[in-house]
């Protein structure tokens, strides 16, 4: 574990697909230009350019590289997915009212909302026209259902988010829909694209879900327990947003009448004063629900890593391997 977080798997990943990198990065670059509104590239290069690690893009580069791909149509499907991905956050900063990512102000904070929301429409507009011009019906198909996917999920989400009601099954139906969506949509488009066998394409989705799954699950709990500096939130923003992940979902679900409503009043009425996130901590620490949560990171983690073993041995698919442990190192 210690040699994962020293190494950090996806710079490793980065560097073995840094000439492919190079010209998904150019092509987002070029794909990102607007003659008659400047604007356009002005809020996707605050976005794009602030530092993401780009693992959703990688992740559909070494997948096809991991099933022999020759050609260059995963550089125009990994730009794809890094517009889709844009997009979404530009509509979620807004949906959300957030202020903040990647600990830089956000999009919609520093223009306004309108911009954010058509720009991340211009966003999904333009990966689906790299869609259509890698000629795959099929990848058109996941990417296209990715993108219905996503905005099910967050809609999912803004109607779950505070209600009480909401147990694990929905939170992982949000989870597969905000986040999971993309990451299987983005590792199953590689393989198809390089004509990999199905036994191949249904492991990668299967990875990708499973590392989707793991890695929403360990921001969720990173909100709670994660270092402000690295993680570019506050602790507790989740809290304080009403947003009823998986550490409070637990604990709600073996709340007291007395907790119960606690949580009632701090999450679905949003009636908060000081001292109710060191409440709401402590009764996660009473039940354990950190840890738990903790667990079941962990098991999508294992799930994401048996599906590897359906993939060709390959140096990139050890570091597949690897990039699903450190979702769950970075917790340490």
């Amino acid at each position: 574990m210690n040699q994962i977080l020293t190494q950090k798997p996806h710079d490793m990943l980065a560097a073995t697909l840094s000439d492919e990198m190079a010209a998904v990065n150019t092509l987002i670059q070029t794909r990102m230009a607007s003659k008659h509104a400047p604007r356009i590239p002005e809020v996707t290069a605050h976005l794009v350019e602030a530092g993401g690690k780009r693992l959703r893009p990688m992740l559909t580069l070494a997948a096809a590289r991991l099933c022999g791909y020759s050609g260059d149509n995963h550089v125009k499907l990994a730009a794809t997915v890094e517009f889709i991905h844009t997009a979404t956050l530009l509509h979620d900063d807004v949906v959300d009212e957030s202020g903040q990512r990647r600990g830089r102000p956000t999009a919609n904070l520093l223009w306004d909302n309108k911009s954010s929301v058509l720009v991340g429409d211009y966003l999904f507009a333009r990966s689906f026209q790299l869609m259509v011009e890698t000629g795959s019906l099929r990848v058109l198909d996941i990417l296209a259902n990715a993108s219905a996917t996503i905005a099910e999920g967050e809609v999912l989400q803004m109607t779950a988010a505070s209600d009480l009601a909401t147990d694990e099954e929905i939170y992982l139906q949000v989870v597969r829909g905000k986040t999971a969506a993309l990451f299987s949509a983005a590792t199953q488009a590689g393989g198809v694209v390089a004509n990999a066998p199905e036994t191949q394409i249904d492991a990668l989705f299967a990875y990708g879900d499973a590392l989707g799954i793991a890695f929403q699950i360990a921001d969720d709990l990173l909100d709670y327990q994660g270092d402000s500096a690295a993680t570019g939130k506050n602790v507790g923003d989740d809290f304080r947003e009403r947003k009823l992940t998986l550490p409070v979902i637990k604990a709600v679900a073996q709340a007291t009448a007395e907790e119960r409503g606690f949580w009632v009043r701090t999450i679905e009425k949003g009636r908060q004063d000081e001292g109710d996130l060191d409440h709401a901590l402590a009764l996660m620490d009473k039940y354990g629900t950190l840890t738990a949560t903790r667990h079941d990171a962990m098991d999508w983690v294992g799930k994401a890593q048996d599906a590897l073993t359906a993939l060709p041995d390959d140096p990139i698919r050890q570091m597949l391997h690897d990039l699903a442990d450190y979702v769950v190192a970075r917790l340490a």
